[in-house]
């Protein structure tokens, strides 16, 4: 039994609780101390006497403070209902990644490897739960540790989204996430209007057990497959995307208009008179970023000046909550699910044409090397004098087309300045050795009816790359102050190779003749094989495998990082406020900076910037699943109309089951089956990244180019499987084998027809 204390100790926080509750309660702070003075688990009735709690509010205050310490990890409630702290058991604590086979694993908030979760632990779980493991064995052969589940700490899923099915008498929805392995039962007690094959929205009521799976109830029918927009209401709902504004919120932005109050203005710089441009996408609603650049006798004095979000959105108040829980804006193909309200993202901290803005602004006093010499922040109005897109801006200032009469031509002096500044900037990267991937990306079309019409390839061009340095530049520079005054922020961090994939890589490489022989790669070793790779014919493949090494980047406090790619010791993202939580936190520090020149007093703390990183990472991967479900969604839909088209394409990956084989053009990923590589038994080496064949030595790799049919599209699964036609640039049994009477290759549905 646990032992009263003698005297029940002073609650240290007691002040902080009493200034934020009417009735307070003993911190969280007081409460793991008091948890922690004690040998074995306390039941709440415990708890409570020490405290000297007995009345019904504070009990109840009690336990709801005691439930949210178990949800975040701070505390462990057993199965007789004693609390106990987790630092009296060696556990794990983290987030779960389902896999389609059934196993998962552990994500450690400690940054170690993953833990692994066998199928037998998993069956209680969803992906995404976060979880408290304990680790039992250690896979010597697979390098990895194994776990046990101890207890659910906070649930992902309230709710998903799937395909409502009725078989045998037996309702259930067919999760669209393929990570939630288990299918839904639908309560029969409680009435709904899908049919089947209707995409619906289920309300979680029970959650797996060892025995059963979950349980729930339809709340809403989102409509057919088919349906225009579906597949960003499918994507928002999977993912839990907030999309909708509270009423705190939309209460606190109903006062404020498109223009900037007049006492705004006041105690800035007012640089309204210097001709700033933004320079966009044709198809972008909110600007972030305006830029100008005068001549020096040493070089050029580049303006950044970026959206004062931190003016219009106060530290914890309703729309910073809003923010918090949104992380970044989503950009969906033809849809933007903001991170804050239109009023302020399109309107009051967009840096429109021709109206008065606030910001705040980096000037950088930078020399023909593309060094920066000096810089300074401060807070100032402008006022944009063009909306210019990066189209137009390549055609004009790089490729030398006329301007005519449209509003370039007013500013095309100061795009000059800003065109040389950017190769001063461009040397800099080069000699630091940024590495260089080559990206490619594609644009939906739509029809009126807003359903997919073409995807068309599209190239980033020098006027990107022109903006993209600049950003580069001042967020180099806000991190470098930060730094230097230990002021608590959020840095954008990537740490390189991944360790585990190290050797895999270096021996990959050397089948091409190209020695990485470092066991810690730096980014000039990674630069340096990418340059190399561009000269020979398998560059797309090389580069693919570099990629796939690499460590994703996050967001942490931890300033002594650096970001490994643009090979960078500091760096920090300052400039998109109105779409990153992080650009935000990044202002609010240089902010405080400004006004206090000291970084006592400040509102954040080591602790909660942790926590935000944290939050943010996360949300960040949260919006690049969302939107690669969005796109895969479209592709499917669009490929469905051309089922026996042949189209060429590049292996992009080389698994034991087959090819995934890319599009050109299209970027369209498929699978060309291993059994549909007909006349021999192909074997995976997986060092080299290709399928080989037993009898007569044929390779398949990584890289190679391959002109393929579409045989299926399953929407269901995000599913495309391709047969193959011939390979590109050899001479092949296959395509005389599949040509009909003019030389045309068959479809598979006209020699089904044929057959029959």
């Amino acid at each position: 039994m646990p032992k009263k204390p003698r005297t029940t100790p002073k609650d240290p926080f007691h002040a902080r609780e009493s200034a934020n509750y009417e009735s307070p309660i003993a911190s969280r702070e007081h409460l793991l101390g008091l948890v922690n003075s004690q040998q074995v688990p306390l039941p709440q009735e415990h708890i409570a006497a020490t405290l000297g709690y007995d009345d019904e509010r504070r009990l109840e205050a009690l336990r709801r403070r005691l439930q949210a310490m178990v949800r975040d990890g701070q505390l462990f409630r057993n199965r007789r209902g004693g609390y106990l702290s987790f630092d009296h058991m060696d556990l794990e604590k983290g987030y779960v990644m389902a896999h389609p086979d059934g196993f998962g694993f552990l994500r450690p908030d400690s940054g170690g490897k993953d833990v692994f979760l066998p199928a037998r632990q998993m069956r209680t779980l969803m992906n995404g739960d976060r979880v408290a493991v304990k680790v039992t064995s250690f896979d010597r052969q697979r390098e990895r540790a194994e776990g046990a589940l101890i207890s659910v700490l906070a649930r992902a899923h309230e709710s998903l989204v799937g395909r409502y099915h009725s078989e045998s008498g037996i309702d259930y929805v067919v999760p669209d996430d393929k990570r939630l392995v288990q299918d839904v039962l639908l309560n029969r007690e409680v009435g709904h209007k899908a049919s089947p094959g209707d995409i619906v929205l289920v309300r979680l009521t029970e959650y797996p057990s060892n025995h059963s799976p979950p349980i729930g109830l339809i709340e809403r029918v989102l409509g057919q497959e088919n349906a225009p927009g579906m597949e960003v209401t499918i994507a928002v709902n999977t993912h839990h995307i907030p999309h909708q504004w509270d009423e705190p919120v939309l209460a606190s932005i109903r006062n404020l208009s498109e223009q900037v109050a007049a006492a705004d203005k006041n105690n800035r710089r007012d640089l309204r008179q210097l001709k700033f441009v933004t320079i966009d996408g044709a198809d972008a609603r909110d600007f972030d970023d305006a830029v100008y650049c005068e001549s020096l006798a040493s070089g050029y004095r580049l303006y950044v000046a970026i959206a004062d979000v931190a003016h219009y959105v106060g530290i914890d108040s309703a729309l910073d909550r809003a923010a918090v829980e949104r992380g970044t804006s989503v950009y969906f193909p033809g849809e933007v699910i903001p991170m804050l309200p239109e009023i302020l993202s399109n309107g009051l901290c967009s840096l429109n044409p021709e109206v008065d803005r606030l910001c705040l602004v980096c000037t950088m006093d930078i020399n023909a090397q593309g060094t920066i010499k000096r810089f300074e922040f401060f807070e100032a109005v402008i006022h944009s004098h063009a909306r210019l897109i990066y189209d137009e801006v390549a055609a004009v200032v790089f490729d030398g087309a006329k301007p005519g009469n449209k509003p370039i031509a007013r500013v095309l002096d100061e795009l000059q300045r800003l065109k040389a500044v950017y190769r001063a900037l461009e040397k800099a990267r080069r000699r630091r050795h940024a590495i260089e991937f080559e990206t490619r990306e594609v644009i939906f079309q739509y029809n009126r009816d807003r359903k997919i019409e073409a995807i068309v390839p599209y190239q980033r061009n020098q006027a990107h790359m022109l903006i993209e340095e600049c950003m580069i530049a001042a967020n180099i520079c806000a991190a470098r102050l930060l730094k230097k005054k230990k002021l608590p922020t959020l840095y954008r961090i990537h740490e390189g190779i991944n360790a585990d994939k190290l050797p895999n890589l270096q021996e990959f490489l050397g089948s091409f003749g190209i020695a990485l022989t470092s066991e810690n790669p730096s980014p000039t070793d990674i630069a340096k094989i990418v340059e190399q790779a561009r000269r020979r014919p398998e560059s797309d493949m090389i580069q693919t495998v570099v990629l796939r090494t690499l460590l994703q980047a996050s967001y942490s406090p931890d300033a002594k990082s650096g970001h490994f790619g643009l090979a960078l010791k500091d760096y920090a993202h300052f400039t998109s406020p109105i779409r990153r939580y992080p650009d935000l936190l990044v202002h609010r520090a240089i902010k405080h900076w400004i006004k206090h020149q000291d970084r006592a007093g400040f509102a954040y703390d080591l602790a909660r910037m942790t926590a935000l990183g944290e939050s943010c990472s996360r949300y960040e991967r949260r919006a690049e699943d969302a939107t690669r479900d969005a796109a895969d969604w479209l592709k499917c839909e669009f490929l469905q109309k051309h089922i026996g088209n042949q189209y060429s394409g590049i292996v992009t990956s080389v698994t034991n089951f087959g090819l995934f084989v890319q599009l050109d053009d299209l970027l369209i990923d498929g699978l060309v089956h291993v059994t549909a590589l007909k006349r021999d038994y192909y074997h995976f080496d997986p060092a080299h990244h290709c399928l080989v064949g037993e009898l007569t030595g044929r390779r398949y790799r990584l890289g190679d180019r391959l002109l393929v049919e579409v045989v299926r599209v399953d929407m269901e699964d995000r599913k495309i499987d391709f047969d193959l036609v011939a390979v590109v640039g050899e001479p092949s049994e296959i395509k005389t084998r599949r040509k009909g009477k003019k030389g045309k290759p068959k479809s598979k549905a006209k020699r089904r027809r044929k057959s029959r």
